[in-house]
Formats: C-alpha cells, structure tokens, sequence
C-alpha cells in the first residue's frame, strides 16, 4: 500500500509542476520569449521549493546535498570530469550518428537560435545578462528540476517495473529535449535529450549528487556564450 501511495504520489507531482512549467511558458512566450524559459522555470522552482518545505523536505533530497569540510567540496572537481566525460559522448555520438545517417539539418543552426541570442555578439551588457541566467536558471534550475525532482519522481512512479532506472533518465531527457525543440528545432531537440541521457546517467552513477552536473553545465554553456559574444556561432 505504502509502495502505490508513493506512485500516485508522483504521478501527482509531474502531472502538477511538469504542467505548470508548461504553462507558465505558454503564458510568458507572448510577452518576452527570450526568457519566457528561463523565467518559467524559476517560477516553477519557487513553487516546488514551497512545496517542498510544507513537506518537510529540501532539495538535498534531490541533489543539492551538503558538502561538509574541503575533501567533499575539493572532489566536485573529478566527479566533474567524469560529468564531462559523458556529456563529450553524448555529443560526439550524436555527431558521429548525424554523419553517417546524413542528417544534414544537424549542421545547421536553426533560425530561432540567432533570434534569441544573435544580439550577444560583440554586446558586454547582453553577454553577462545571459551569463547570468546561464548559472541560475540554466545549470541550476535545469539541473534541480529535468535531473533532480523530475528523475527522482519519475523514478518512484515507476518503481517495481523493469527498466525503472531507464525510463527514470529517458523520460526526463526527453522532456529536457522539447523545452529546447521550440527555438532550436529537431536539432535542439536531439543534442539536449542525447546531454539529458548523458547528465541525468551521470547524476544516478554519482548516486544523486547535482553538484558536478550543475558545474559543467555552467561551464559548458558559459564557454558557448564568451564565443559567442565574440562573434562565432552558437
């Protein structure tokens, strides 16, 4: 009994903050699209931290766990490098995968990733701006969410079928893909469901620690926007 309370437990919580993410989304597009992602997703955070806390629970629980003394804060740096490691297979065979099924869309950028981010170039303002939501919404708030709360949920809802670590990492990634296909199109879609696949493996190997994550993340995205601040493409 016990064991069906928890899935209907979950179930609830994806189907009530999944869906709000959604339609916060929906309702943001209209007025700022650039950010009606990022700005949904903290929204939707803030409510689940509220949530949360009336439980009696945090996000150490999904992630965010307490690094006590210098050892647990100076092994981020290694568990990081194997997050990196994953994330460089993960892209790497999606290219590789694009190459040899010759899919030629994969090469090229789509138009709406220029429209959102074609105003950083050569722009100091606009680049710390974005850097700024690169470390907020995007490597903590994507990783607290499509990794920590969405993977754990998912993971209790499944709980007791086959597979259950599997559909815990794919669903999520998937997830994580289409929050992406809107401006980047199917593209966008398969590189972040195939960097999903790759951190939300990664987040379950490091026996649910985000902090690694969240770091490359940030890093890797920070990099893309310093170049493309300089005037290459994203």
């Amino acid at each position: 009994m016990t064991a069906t309370i928890e899935r209907r437990r979950a179930a609830m919580e994806l189907a009530v903050f999944g869906g709000l993410a959604l339609v916060l989304r929906i309702a943001f597009d209209p007025l700022f699209w650039r950010y009606a992602g990022p700005v949904s997703l903290v929204a939707t955070l803030a409510y689940l931290t509220i949530y949360l806390r009336r439980r009696g629970e945090g996000w150490s629980a999904f992630g965010l766990i307490p690094l006590v003394g210098a050892k647990a804060k100076l092994m981020i740096l290694p568990k990081a490098l194997l997050v990196f490691g994953f994330f460089a297979a993960a892209v790497a065979g999606i290219l590789f995968a694009a190459d040899v099924l010759g899919w030629a869309f994969m090469k090229e950028i789509p138009q709406g990733v220029d429209d959102r981010w074609g105003d950083v170039r050569g722009n100091l303002p606009m680049l710390i701006l974005w850097l700024g939501i690169v470390w907020t919404a995007a490597a903590f708030g994507e990783e607290m969410f499509f990794r920590g709360f969405l993977i754990g949920r998912t993971q209790a809802l499944c709980s007791g079928l086959p597979l259950a670590s599997v559909w815990a990492v794919l669903v999520p990634a998937l997830l994580f893909g289409l929050g992406h296909a809107y401006y980047q199109g199917l593209r966008g879609f398969i590189t972040t469901a195939a960097i999903g696949i790759a951190f939300g493996t990664a987040y379950l190997v490091l026996k649910r620690n985000l902090w690694p994550i969240v770091l490359v993340h940030g890093i890797v995205d920070t990099i893309n926007f310093v170049t493309l601040y300089h005037g290459a493409e994203r």
